[in-house]
């Protein structure tokens, strides 16, 4: 269906027309007229002028949140409504940044700061509501199994063994599904973060097209929300990416309660875009979702990896390099630095003035990283703990965490002569380390070498 003559004879000569199943996108010049097909679907009614417009004003109203650059107006064309917005670049849309080989870690965690920062503010749906209850959770996710049979009759032996694992996984996380949806994380967020649906403005990865037609989508867990783009890396083949954004926005939201419910809600996204692969007879994308479905429940046995050294010594550099090179989503990791902020109340990036550092804050957050190292690990999560680990029992209890719960435990140990430490502390910029050339000397003198035991758990890897 072409967009209506009468419709396109109120604008200038178009430059292309980019059209939907639900849309036509017009575009001429730095300008984009986004134009809602008269189409009734059984998640969206666009089937009235006066229902169209409603939609209009809220497509408005929701994708303003993250990019009021973008979206100007709703404007009248004919007597048809449109959503005016300011024209991008398709080749800065992430998707296809990704398949150049384009995206960095860099702009990812951006944007899981500011996702993170956005999902903190966003709007909590009024109690009573069914949005996010376990109840909704587990139908929303065997709706896809039903329309999967359906489609493709075919594959039930795999979509029985993906059912089987989905009523399982949510039978252990039910108490998990229910503490999110009374504790406040259920927000009225995007509903459709997958990559095509995040550009790059002015260096910065900016959401857009959210969805307005269907709050059933947008009123979700925020863990189904950052869920979607990290299915999304990973089926682009970019499971490191995936990793440095999960931590970066676990740093920033400080949730790390969602990785209970994490696994369900990505596998929950990949039988999402199964079905919609189906529903359009792509044959090959619905295979390759099911497959990464199958892997993500059935991850790796969860490890436990320390660092351990001076501020400087490449700690945080080398762990992230483990993060970036991952050849799966698996492992998370906790840094010191932030958490030890968070107990204070203060942001990853907030200065503290050398208040929270004396013996006793240490005390307790060594405290606070094992108590998140166990709830991983729990959840079936690796983890790698960022932090300075300079005297044995610092380390010995967290080796022993890792014995009572039966994960391989490891030491990341990089080495750097003091010169270098003092180079690189005193040319260090925004990163949470508060560390001084002061700490420094001090730590040096404090550090308890690993012993013969601890050797044996050394995981060797050059910084380059």
């Amino acid at each position: 269906m072409n967009a209506p003559a009468r419709i396109l004879a109120t604008l200038p000569p178009l430059d292309g027309c980019i059209e939907t199943h639900i849309s036509w996108v017009l575009l001429a010049g730095e300008i984009a007229w986004k134009v809602k097909k008269p189409v009734t679907l059984p998640f969206l009614d666009y089937g009235t002028v006066a229902l169209r417009r409603a939609c209009c004003h809220e497509e408005l109203r929701l994708n303003r949140r993250f990019a009021p650059d973008l979206y100007l107006d709703v404007v009248e064309l004919d007597g048809e409504p449109a959503v005016k917005m300011r024209r991008f670049a398709e080749a800065a849309r992430l998707d296809h940044v990704c398949k150049r080989g384009e995206l960095t870690a860099e702009q990812l965690t951006q944007f899981a700061r500011d996702l993170a920062a956005f999902q903190a503010t966003a709007a909590v749906p009024p109690a009573p509501t069914i949005f996010g209850k376990p109840e909704t959770v587990l139908a929303d996710a065997l709706e896809n199994f039903e329309e999967l049979e359906r489609l493709l009759p075919e594959t039930k032996p795999r979509l029985t063994h993906l059912e089987n694992w989905t009523q399982a996984e949510f039978a252990r996380c039910k108490i998990d599904f229910a503490r999110r949806h009374a504790g406040g994380k259920i927000r009225e967020g995007h509903g459709d973060l997958h990559l095509g649906n995040l550009v790059l403005l002015d260096g910065r990865v900016t959401p857009f097209d959210g969805i307005e037609f269907n709050a059933d989508f947008r009123w979700i867990d925020v863990a189904s929300e950052i869920a979607f783009t990290l299915l999304d890396l990973l089926d682009h083949g970019q499971p490191g990416l995936a990793s440095v954004l999960l931590s970066a926005w676990l740093d920033w939201s400080g949730d790390h309660d969602a990785l209970a419910v994490l696994r369900f809600y990505l596998v929950y996204r990949a039988m999402v875009r199964a079905k919609v692969a189906a529903l359009q007879q792509r044959a090959d994308e619905n295979a390759g979702y099911l497959e990464l479905a199958e892997r993500l429940i059935a991850p790796h046995a969860p490890s436990l990896t320390i660092t351990c050294g001076p501020s400087g010594c490449g700690k945080t550099y080398l762990s992230g390099r483990r993060l970036a090179s991952a050849d799966f989503l698996q492992e998370i990791r906790i840094r010191s630095d932030i958490e030890r902020k968070r107990l204070h109340g203060l942001a990853p990036d907030a200065a503290s003035g050398g208040t929270i550092y004396g013996p006793a804050a240490t005390l307790r957050t060594y405290a606070r990283l094992a108590e998140l190292a166990e709830q991983a690990l729990t959840a079936g999560w690796s983890v790698i703990v960022d932090a300075a680990f300079l005297k044995r029992a610092e380390r010995g209890a967290f080796h022993a965490l890792a014995g009572m719960l039966g994960a391989p435990f490891a030491i990341l140990a990089p080495a750097a002569a003091p010169d270098e430490l003092r180079r690189r502390i005193a040319a260090r910029q925004g990163d949470a380390s508060e560390a001084t050339l002061d700490v420094l000397e001090r730590q040096l003198g404090w550090i308890e070498p690993l012993d013969a035991a601890e050797l044996k758990c050394l995981v060797v890897r050059p910084i380059d």
